[in-house]
């Protein structure tokens, strides 16, 4: 009984994820969300009672975990930390034009609909860009790069990413990728 509870509230959460990047928060209905995600009635609002707000919330937490975890297993395929964010962000902009153009960015839609209506849905999505910044952080600290440096590339370098996937949804290319890619070796070339 209990996996079949499991299997409905991650059901719920994933299509809410999907929906929410394809159509953002507010083009989102949680009749839509209970209806593609092929849930019982109710079943929302019993492992959500916060309901949509709620549900929010645990995708970006789930997308967040997900992409956390995408960075980091990337970043450690390199020692050297200019060839690894490198790669990473060389490999998201060949995804970007297979996967990602069609499925929108995972946790910005979120974010820019709801962080001045919903404080709880702005920490969440706070939560998740710190996170990556986390990642990329401390793949310079392993590389002994200082402390405070190393958190300030960690916020540059996940703008950086953030910012060339709106400009590549608004140029249908990956481009501004590529182009981010190539700056990382001038951005951390005095950190060696």
């Amino acid at each position: 009984m209990k996996s079949k509870k499991m299997n409905t509230k991650e059901k719920l959460i994933q299509t809410a994820s999907r929906l929410f990047q394809l159509q953002g928060y507010h083009g989102t209905g949680v009749k839509q969300i209970v209806e593609e995600s092929h849930s019982p009635k109710g079943s929302l609002y019993y492992y959500f009672p916060g309901g949509k707000e709620q549900l929010a919330i645990e995708s970006v937490y789930a997308t967040a975990q997900f992409i956390r975890i995408n960075i980091q297993e990337n970043l450690n395929k390199e020692d050297d930390p200019t060839k690894a964010i490198q790669s990473f962000i060389y490999k998201i902009a060949e995804i970007f034009q297979k996967q990602f153009r069609l499925e929108g960015v995972p946790i910005a839609s979120v974010a820019l609909e709801t962080s001045l209506i919903s404080e709880p849905l702005r920490k969440a999505c706070q939560e998740a860009y710190i996170s990556f910044q986390h990642q990329f952080t401390e793949k310079l600290i392993q590389a002994k790069v200082a402390q405070n440096r190393a958190c300030e590339l960690g916020i540059v370098i996940n703008s950086m990413i953030e910012g060339a996937f709106l400009l590549s949804f608004t140029m249908d290319s990956a481009e501004p990728l590529l182009l981010v890619a190539e700056q990382i070796p001038l951005l951390l070339q005095q950190c060696h």
